[in-house]
């Protein structure tokens, strides 16, 4: 259980790829460690994780759920179940520890719960802003999807589609047929450079003008989409790059830098993960302006052992 009167040499907020890497390099370390999940992972809406090595094809559930067994084996380990409210920096005079490291950390859950650390990680995700078009968000994870690497294979040889949301949206359009026919959407906003229509055409990417209002079928499955001029047009996975938002205000309560990404802000981190507030190391989705289930566990990976070793040379 965990203990509220302890301080722990580091709490991880966020058990998903990210934060449950840094754990295990930590408990490996032997040092105290406590978990903090509300349970709500960023991939809780796709039934397969794709492209994690050794991994392949199992659901991100069933993938905590493994590392989470393995992780609570360590005996250094504790994990509070729960929201993350706030999280704050502890003058050096308030420890009452006397160790020579000044960096203490504060987090509070919603439920009331406390626990101090000398180090925090945020591992806490982002949350994904969809258009508002009717039909798209009971199918994200399914039939709409964000990452060709990651679920490309599954929809190969369907009719698919890539909706604009953005400037790297005709990036994303290049890729998709590697796995099948493409339609590109720009939804009348986001309109191919002559040098890039040009490449798209040779590509053999079909370019649609005409808005999506709506996708049909029943959800999940995908089997047409609906344009604004009456129209439709068979579409069996569309792919769709959501903005990013932070999951809770940690980061900036803490005062964390943030850097400015295509699909929106992350949190600046250096090599080993740490961000501009000593002490406070990141990673994950939350702070990369790259999202992979492999390089969120490594970018954990990294955390861990940034923390260690500065828990060693302070």
């Amino acid at each position: 259980m965990p203990d509220s009167q302890k301080l722990y040499d580091a709490i991880i907020i966020g058990a998903g790829f990210a934060g449950l890497s840094a754990a295990m390099q930590l408990a490996r370390a032997r040092k105290e460690i406590c978990i903090i999940d509300a349970g709500l992972p960023r991939n809780r809406f796709a039934a397969a994780s794709h492209g994690f090595f050794g991994m392949d094809g199992k659901s991100p559930d069933e993938i905590a759920r493994l590392a989470m067994g393995q992780i609570r084996a360590y005996p250094t380990v504790s994990i509070a179940h729960g929201m993350a409210k706030t999280a704050t920096r502890l003058e050096p005079d308030t420890a009452g520890t006397g160790d020579e490291d000044s960096n203490r950390f504060k987090v509070s859950l919603e439920d009331g719960r406390r626990f101090q650390a000398r180090r925090l990680i945020l591992a806490t995700g982002v949350v994904d802003t969809l258009p508002d078009i009717p039909g798209l968000m009971p199918r994200w994870g399914k039939t709409v999807l964000h990452c060709p690497y990651c679920h490309g294979y599954e929809v190969r040889d369907r009719e698919l589609g890539v909706l604009a949301t953005g400037p790297m949206s005709t990036h994303q359009a290049m890729m998709i047929p590697d796995w099948g026919p493409t339609t590109f959407f720009t939804q009348g906003k986001y309109e191919p450079e002559p040098e890039i229509r040009t490449q798209m055409d040779t590509r053999g990417i079909t370019i649609e003008q005409s808005p999506i209002v709506e996708l049909i079928g029943t959800a999940p499955e995908l089997d047409a989409v609906k344009l604004a001029d009456g129209r439709t047009k068979p579409i069996q996975a569309l792919f769709a790059g959501p903005t990013v938002s932070m999951t809770n205000p940690l980061a900036e309560m803490l005062g964390c830098r943030f850097e400015e990404g295509l699909a929106g802000p992350f949190i600046k981190v250096d090599a080993s993960q740490e961000t501009s507030i000593p002490g406070v190391f990141a990673a994950g989705d939350a702070a990369t302006a790259r999202h992979n289930a492999t390089l969120a566990s490594a970018a954990g990976v990294l955390a861990g052992v940034g923390v260690h070793q500065s828990l060693i040379f302070t």
